[in-house]
């Protein structure tokens, strides 16, 4: 949870780390995005469910307020549930002002949960639309190769 500020205080000082002061906001930031685990904020990461995990990194970046949010794959390998709240956390970000790149490869996240989508093949940048524009069969296409307007 503390992977970017260890250095900073309140979680060290002099190169001593405050066990007490991460353990706190462990807790805090585990309650509030949600992370389960049996022994609460003393858990290592490898311990946690694979929801947990991602839900823990997913908090762990939000958590900082970044100006930018790059979230890729953010749901690989997830159950219904922990998609659903990494989505709605992610939605949060962007409908509170910040920037949000979602890299993915689940066509359904994508079109979802995005306002513009750009579209790469081979290297190319095939094209950028709007979400509300497009529909599943125009984006597999694009993904495809096929450029917006051409026939396969």
């Amino acid at each position: 949870m503390i992977m970017k500020v260890y250095h900073h205080q309140p979680f060290s000082q002099n190169g001593l780390l405050n066990n007490h002061a991460i353990r706190e906001h462990a807790q805090r930031v585990m309650e509030q995005f949600d992370v389960r685990s049996g022994q609460g904020p003393a858990a290592s990461a490898r311990s946690l469910s694979g929801g947990n995990q991602q839900k823990a990194i997913v908090a762990r970046e939000i958590y900082h307020d970044p100006e930018l949010l790059i979230a890729v794959q953010p749901t690989r390998g997830l159950d219904v549930g922990a998609i659903e709240y990494i989505h709605k956390r992610i939605v949060e970000q962007r409908d509170n002002g910040k920037a949000v790149l979602l890299v993915s490869l689940e066509l359904d996240e994508i079109l979802n949960i995005s306002d513009r989508i750009a579209i790469i093949n081979g290297g190319e940048l095939i094209g950028i639309v709007n979400a509300c524009d497009v529909n599943e069969n125009q984006v597999g296409l694009m993904m495809a190769g096929v450029k917006r307007g051409e026939t396969a």
